[in-house]
């Protein structure tokens, strides 16, 4: 059984990171069922001037092209995005463990019902960076999701 404490912790070093960097705050961390870490990474929109590479995409990039995704299992700092839910479903990721809920949500139960398994820790370190981000860079926030910013 995976320590979810553990990578979630991770997910969140890669989101400070980013936060740190000037960009968005949520990373993510992509690990086999064995314990193995197979990618890892934050959010890059800011950093590389691209629109895709959120936490959980930077995660897939480091990962590498894989024969197969399944029994895997993705930790990300925030409810992931249509964008990253989508990949996640193609590429048969299992689990997906997120930690924060609050400040954005929304796909967790497409997930669900395309078969994957959803843990939703609502972590108060991920909940309060990305609070204290969406309040210092409500515009940038926004830029990130595609759509406008409402407190």
């Amino acid at each position: 059984m995976l320590d979810d404490n553990k990578y979630m912790k991770m997910a969140y070093e890669q989101a400070l990171k980013s936060y740190k960097e000037g960009g968005c705050p949520i990373g993510g961390v992509l690990v086999s069922d064995d314990g193995e870490i197979l990618g890892i990474g934050h959010n890059m929109r800011v950093q590389e001037n691209n629109p895709i590479i959120h936490g959980e995409m930077a995660a897939m990039r480091d990962a590498g092209a894989r024969e197969s995704y399944a029994g895997t299992t993705m930790y990300t700092t925030l409810s992931p995005c249509m964008m990253c839910t989508g990949t996640m479903i193609q590429f048969n990721i299992s689990r997906v463990v997120v930690g924060d809920t609050v400040n954005s949500s929304g796909n967790e139960e497409l997930l669900r019902s395309k078969g994957v398994e959803v843990i939703v820790m609502d972590d108060p370190d991920c909940i309060t960076l990305v609070k204290t981000f969406r309040k210092e860079n409500p515009k940038l926030w926004s830029e990130d999701w595609g759509k406008e910013y409402n407190s």
